[in-house]
């Protein structure tokens, strides 16, 4: 008999011995632990319907939830990792080339599991950072000032609309700021690379207009709902999906030429205090389960494609057609993690956005 085999032999032996089986052995030491620590830049009020699914599932298990910017999770996991007194279990974020750079540089422990395992391949990197959720980036307007004619539902179509009528949108633009904001680093950097000629003449235009600068969707769509921003750019659109079925004023667009399609991305820490805590509330966000609360309750789309909640990633590819961009969860994230690439970049988004005189 194999090594393996025998091990596996043993555990299946002493877990009898102990009354419970190999399955259950992590449920238990999870709940000797008694909670599991995440780290994440989701609304807790919008995640809140999976942190109870999972409470409710593993009795004696606590979820300890830290909401925060995607900068602020980045900067938090680094510093109290240096002063030794690391207390995430999970990092979760859409800004996935932060994530993936902490993964990098070993932040990261790997984990294999049957739910991991159900990942498609390009959502899984070293086994150790998994794709969560498919989310699209996307326009959004106030349909009381512009009406759907009007709406932009293209890249060229809104540089055109921003050209012929520029007062009408002087100080009622807003997008991320890249210099505040992990996530919005992450979008406006794949934005360039998608097309750098569309990019960089609207982050020239929405700087001549007066472009307000923000570190969330949830105060660009606040903004708009408060009649203050009439189009915002480059915004989550699980977030503005979400926030636009209560609140007919917001109009969504999914931009036809591309639209780029971002992941939240989770990694269990190297340092984990409460690691088995952490397994299940993985496997919990992976699972079939799981994932169909995140299409339900978050507006998400599901990352998996062996269950029914494919149905709604599925309409998003068919709505998106040849427009499907997803960014692919690998090193090719770290471009802009560069320091020096990083900062030529910011350089020149300050230059072009810089408002007038």
């Amino acid at each position: 008999m194999d090594k393996p085999r025998i091990r596996w032999t043993l555990a299946i032996l002493l877990g009898l011995a102990c009354g419970s089986t190999p399955a259950q052995e992590p449920l238990s030491r999870a709940q000797r632990e008694g909670k599991v620590v995440i780290y994440a830049n989701t609304d807790q009020s919008i995640v809140q319907p999976l942190v109870d699914d999972f409470e409710a599932s593993h009795p004696g298990i606590r979820v300890e939830y830290h909401d925060m910017n995607s900068t602020e999770l980045y900067q938090r996991i680094v510093a109290e990792t240096a002063a030794g007194t690391p207390h995430a279990d999970v990092a979760w974020s859409s800004a996935m080339d932060l994530q993936l750079k902490l993964v990098n540089d070993g932040y990261a422990q790997p984990y294999r599991s049957a739910q991991t395992a159900a990942l498609p391949a390009w959502a899984s990197w070293k086994s150790e950072a998994f794709g969560t959720t498919y989310e699209p980036a996307v326009i959004v307007y106030d349909r009381r000032a512009l009406s759907a004619d009007e709406a932009p539902d293209t890249h060229s179509a809104l540089i055109r609309l921003l050209d012929d009528q520029p007062e009408r949108f002087r100080h009622r633009i807003a997008s991320y700021d890249p210099e505040r904001s992990g996530l919005g680093l992450l979008l406006h950097t794949q934005d360039a690379q998608a097309n750098p000629t569309a990019f960089w003449r609207l982050a020239e235009q929405m700087g001549a207009l007066g472009l307000e600068r923000h570190v969330s969707t949830e105060d660009m769509l606040d903004r708009i709902a408060a009649g203050k921003v009439r189009i915002a750019y480059n915004v989550l659109g699980s977030y503005a999906s979400k926030r636009a079925q209560q609140d007919s004023a917001l109009g969504v667009i999914w931009p036809r030429d591309y639209t780029l399609v971002l992941s939240r991305v989770a990694f269990i820490m190297r340092d984990a205090r409460n690691p088995p805590a952490a397994r299940l509330w993985l496997d919990h966000t992976l699972s079939v389960h799981g994932q169909a609360l995140l299409v339900k309750n978050l507006g998400l789309f599901s990352i998996r494609t062996d269950n029914d909640a494919d149905t709604a990633t599925a309409m998003l590819r068919a709505r998106l057609s040849h427009a499907f961009r997803p960014i692919a969860i690998g090193p090719g994230l770290l471009a802009y993690q560069d320091q020096a690439k990083q900062r030529a970049f910011l350089r020149q988004w300050a230059e072009a956005t810089r408002s007038p005189l």
